[in-house]
């Protein structure tokens, strides 16, 4: 019998990460929530940091009994998007474990980088990147940041203004 072919899972980049807020996020959150610093100033912390995607279990087939009761025959992991009152869709992200929990403590989190998160977003063509719905400070991240932040693009100041730079052609 042959030996087992090895297998390799690589590595997503976030090796040792224990699900804490990264301490520059914490305070990029907090300087906004405070009025110090604007959303442009917290986009480009945000851009290079690490989001936690919620997956949740969600009913596939449902069998009944002889006695007429329902159990799961079946059920999927997806990730997340939310229906606001305007009727947009938006992706759930979490800058750490416990904001995660404060919002579904069953949900699993799936570690990615922020243009991750945003590329998943416009595919699912989701409206915004909505980053700890549940607080303490909820951030938004939808229009052009949005597409430029999936596109790969990074974000700079230009002056006053913020602007999203491509990157050069290889």
């Amino acid at each position: 019998m042959p030996a087992p072919a090895e297998r390799h899972i690589p590595d997503p980049g976030f090796a040792g990460d224990t699900g804490a807020v990264a301490p520059e996020v914490s305070a990029a959150l907090a300087a906004y929530d405070a009025g110090r610093a604007d959303h442009a100033d917290t986009l480009a912390v945000l851009q290079d940091a690490r989001l936690l995607v919620p997956v949740v279990a969600v009913l596939g087939e449902v069998e009944y009994d002889e006695a007429g009761l329902a159990h799961d025959k079946s059920s999927d992991m997806a990730a997340v998007l939310l229906t606001g009152a305007d009727g947009r869709l938006a992706l759930l992200a979490f800058t750490g474990t416990e904001t995660l929990q404060r919002w579904n403590p069953e949900a699993r989190p799936v570690p990615v980088a922020t243009r991750l998160a945003a590329q998943a977003a416009v595919q699912d063509q989701a409206a915004a990147l909505v980053i700890d719905v549940a607080g303490p400070v909820r951030f938004v991240i939808e229009g052009e940041d949005l597409q430029g932040l999936a596109a790969g693009w990074s974000l700079a100041r230009v002056g006053e203004r913020a602007a999203w730079i491509r990157p050069a052609a290889d």
